[in-house]
């Protein structure tokens, strides 16, 4: 496994692999990995030659008052892991390196990126979209990896993978959960072992969303309305936002049908978590 520090060894070495013909593929991720990282390890390693994966904690995706300077960084026990699912090269640029002095460019994608995720942390999403064309642009990937559970990221993402004819494909893989239901995510590590039980009424609300809707609830409005009364069952979570969308544009829409995003996020005490569903199937 080779790690690279550098944009210029890193855009080397993937420019070589993609002359030799090589299939390339990309895990983008804040380093703190777990299960659900791994997961997209092994995707990109059934469909690529070589595996990337980048460990890079983005500091122009984080707002004034968020946890970028406590985000775990955990990097030899990632490299570890990451090297025990067989990936070929890690990518780990320093701030400086990724973003050097004076640099004043940054990609937006306008509209989807002020809504869901985007519309609670503004600025979030033009980080995101910013720092994923670069690692795009040295990597060069024929197919990139990401997890469902960031919804709206990937709807953010694939807009501009579209909207910039980036030559990829986006490959979306299904959301990692512990045996109880919590997604899995770096931030569960920062709840205390009650607000771990608190936190699993994300996965709660969206089970009777899915329920309702299966038993033929076909208006937005009271399925939203049943997660909400399903929060109120822990008063000390703070919900940010309980919507039912298009996966695509992130709009709201009046009523479910097939294929409809349920997307909640909330507060577990000073953590935000985020959780969504697909409605796959439902009478209406």
């Amino acid at each position: 496994m080779l790690i690279f520090k550098t944009v210029a060894e890193a855009q080397s070495a993937c420019a070589q692999l993609r002359g030799e013909g090589r299939i390339l593929g990309l895990v983008p991720t804040m380093g703190a990995l777990h299960e659900g990282h791994l997961s997209l390890v092994r995707a990109a390693k059934a469909e690529c030659d070589i595996v990337a994966a980048s460990i890079f904690v983005n500091p122009t995706q984080f707002g004034p008052n968020e946890d970028f300077s406590k985000y775990p960084r955990t990097f030899e026990q990632d490299c570890a892991l990451l090297e025990g699912e067989g990936v070929d090269i890690i990518f780990a640029p320093t701030v400086d390196e990724m973003y050097p002095s004076g640099a004043s460019t940054f990609v937006l994608v306008e509209g989807v990126s002020d809504r869901l995720d985007g519309a609670s942390r503004p600025g979030h999403f033009r980080g995101v979209t910013t720092v994923v064309s670069k690692l795009f642009h040295i990597i060069g990937p024929h197919k990139a990896f990401f997890g469902q559970k960031d919804a709206a990221q990937v709807a953010v993402l694939r807009k501009m993978v579209r909207d910039l004819n980036f030559p990829l494909r986006l490959v979306v893989c299904p959301i990692v959960r512990e045996d109880d239901g919590l997604a899995m995510s770096s931030r569960n590590r920062y709840l205390s072992e009650r607000e771990r039980q608190q936190a699993l009424v994300l996965q709660r609300a969206l089970g009777e969303v899915e329920k309702r809707a299966a038993a033929g609830e076909t208006a937005s409005q009271a399925l939203i309305e049943t997660a909400r009364s399903i929060f109120a069952s822990e008063p000390d979570v703070r919900v940010d936002y309980v919507a039912i969308v298009d996966p695509d544009t992130l709009v709201d829409i009046p009523n479910v049908r097939g294929g409809a995003l349920v997307a909640v996020a909330a507060f577990v005490g000073t953590t935000r978590l985020i959780d969504n569903l697909v409605i796959s199937s439902f009478r209406g």
